[in-house]
Order: C-alpha cells, then structure tokens, then sequence
C-alpha cells in the first residue's frame, strides 16, 4: 500500500551515494544538533584559550582545529565499519544517553548557576545568572573541569616550580614569549585538541545513528562532520541568540541526544546477530546464544508477517547491500511506513518542539 505523504519523489544515486528526501530530513535535524551543541564546544574553547596571550589564541584554536579535522575524517571512514560491530553500537549509544543525562540532571544539580552571553568579541562567554558578572578563576576551572573529558588539570592547575614567575605577561608583548608560557601554550593546544575529539565522537555518533550504518549513506555522515567544525567555529554567536529567545531549546537538543541514543541500543539490542556467527570463542555458551538468535529471527518473522497482513501502511522490502552479511532486523527505522519509525520521529519531532514552548517565567511576565 502506497501512502502519499510517506512517499518521497528525491531518489538519487550519485558516486554510489543514495540521496533522498527524507535525508534532507535528517541533515536539516544534524544542523539544529550541532548548532545547539555548538554553543558548548565553543564556550569551552574560547574559555581554554583565554587562558593563553591574546596573540596565542588564535594559533591554538587553529591547532585544534586541525586536528578535529584529521580526526572526524579518520572516524568516518570507519565507523560505518566499526557500527557493523554489535559491541560498538552498544558504547556509542550508551555514550549519547550518558551525556545528555549528565547536562540535564547531574550537572544542573551542582548550585551554581551560569548564563550563556555574547562576550565582547562577540564569543559565548559564561557569566553568573543572578549577578551578570564574569566567573572568577576558581568557578572558570569548576566549568573546565566539568565540561573538558580528559587533562583538564594541565590548564586549571599551575606547576609547583613556577610560583616564582607570572603567568601571562602584558598582552602588548607578542616578541620573545617566556617559556613558560610556551610549555601553557603547548599544554592548551593538547587539552584543546582532546576536547575537539571528545565532541567530534558526538557529531559522529549521531550522525550514524540517524542515517545509518549503511555505506550508501555516509554522506550524511560526511555533512554531519563538517557541520560540527564549522558551526562549533563559526556560527555558535548565532545559536546563543536562538537560545536567548527560546530558552528550552538547550534542553531540547539534548533531549534529543537521549532519544538518539536510545535508538542506538534498540539498534544493538533488536538487530544484532546474538549466535556471533557461531564463533568457537564461545565455548559452551555457543548453544545458547545460538537458541537466543532464533528466538529473535522467529520474533522477525512473526513481526514482518503482521506488518504485511494487518499493518495498514505495510512496509518496505530489505535492502541488501552486496559484501556485507545481511543479518535480518526487528526493528527498522529507517523505513517511513513501520510503526517503530514512524513513532521515533514523532517523538523527535515533540522534542523538538519543546523548545519553542516558552518558560513559566516568560508566560508570565508576557501576560502580565
């Protein structure tokens, strides 16, 4: 059964990429992503090179920006290869879901609040929410320490032997750098680029989670690379004034990171083969989990039978893709006429309204 709304008329093959309408779809939801997402790498960044000479800064975000460049190419060219993996769908998932938790609960519960603004230089900057003051050094390195995955100490924290010696000359001296600030400079440039990468894993994650792990669509994967350096670089000012008029929005995104996630373990979950091809390495177990994956292959069969006899909107028919082992799917949502797609992107699609809704503070103030 055809259903005119869930038929897209964009189908294009180009260089043995498959390009239709509902990835634009999907592209158009990454851009929102990682212009929210933006806003935090950004705020990180900017507050790791400020710790640096006003002449260094610049050089160090390039460094960085080098290397998430290097790193997002190399990550996707594989992972469409390690999301073939069952264990790695499994990490990248749980992953998505840890770190949209962490910033709507855990970090919300630490007593201080903050407040995104355009800085001078018209960079987000975070500032007290109730006095509009800038941090003080030791609430900065809280907010480094927080937000930086990895060596955040190698900026926050000072070395013991250079007590005796400033730790940034005058901004006017761009000649004959002390050494210590090189040895800071370098130090920054490492932190720097490990941010990049931590942040790059959840530009790429999401990606490959809404598009697929197929190999005819890794030019999704591909805009959602680029996206995250250019808006991170680029347009974060812009997605700070988004959030100054729709406040939810933040929340919104990362609502939106979680049903990500979440749509990633039901990946792992529903649509791995659990025999493992029958390895040796399982030893004993090897009947087990053989019993468990025709538990699941029967559960298939009886899903896609109803589907085809009771579903009103029926469904696609699988796409093999020639190399590749095709290991039959439960759960498909990538396919607009099944219930379980249908129902992800409805909820995405709520989640994404959500940050249009305005704040108790704000309705009340507007009718008052």
């Amino acid at each position: 059964m055809q259903i005119p709304f869930l038929s897209f008329p964009l189908a294009l093959n180009l260089f043995g990429q498959s390009v239709e309408s509902a990835d634009l779809i999907v592209v158009g939801l990454l851009i929102l992503l990682e212009g929210l997402l933006s806003i935090d790498n950004a705020l990180v960044l900017g507050m790791l090179a400020k710790r640096l000479p006003k002449h260094m800064r610049s050089r160090a975000l390039s460094y960085g920006l080098i290397g998430a460049f290097v790193f997002r190419v190399i990550a996707i060219l594989t992972s469409a290869y390690l999301l073939q993996w069952t264990f790695v769908k499994f990490i990248g998932g749980a992953y998505l879901v840890y770190i949209a938790v962490k910033h709507l609960f855990l970090d919300e519960a630490d007593g201080n609040e903050e407040k995104v603004v355009l800085d001078d230089e018209g960079q987000p900057a975070l500032v007290d929410a109730t006095t509009g003051e800038k941090l003080d050094i030791d609430r900065e390195n809280i907010e480094i320490e927080q937000r930086v995955p990895i060596a955040a100490a190698l900026v926050t924290e000072e070395p013991e032997q250079s007590n005796a010696m400033p730790l940034m000359p005058s901004e006017s001296a761009v000649c004959d750098v002390p050494a210590r600030n090189q040895a800071l400079f370098w130090r920054t440039v490492l932190v720097i680029e490990l941010t990049d990468i931590a942040f790059a894993v959840d530009s790429i994650l999401a990606a490959m989670a809404l598009a697929g792990s197929r190999q005819d669509k890794l030019w999704v994967v591909v805009t959602g690379g680029i996206l995250g350096v250019v808006l991170m670089r680029f347009a974060a000012a812009l997605f700070v004034k988004l959030l100054e008029k729709y406040p939810r929005f933040e929340t919104s995104a990362y609502l939106l990171v979680v049903i990500i996630g979440l749509k990633l373990l039901a990946d792992w979950a529903f649509n791995s083969d659990w025999s493992f091809g029958a390895a040796d390495w399982l030893g004993s177990w090897k009947e087990f989990w053989s019993g468990v994956e025709q538990f699941r292959l029967s559960c298939v069969h009886a899903y896609e039978q109803w589907l085809d006899t009771s579903w009103p909107f029926g469904r696609s028919e699988d796409v093999h893709v020639e190399g590749i082992k095709h290991i039959p799917h439960l759960l498909n949502f990538h396919d607009f006429r099944r219930p379980e797609c249908s129902g992800f992107w409805i909820i995405m699609m709520s989640c994404f309204l959500y940050g249009f809704m305005p704040r108790k503070n704000d309705s009340k103030s507007s009718s008052t």
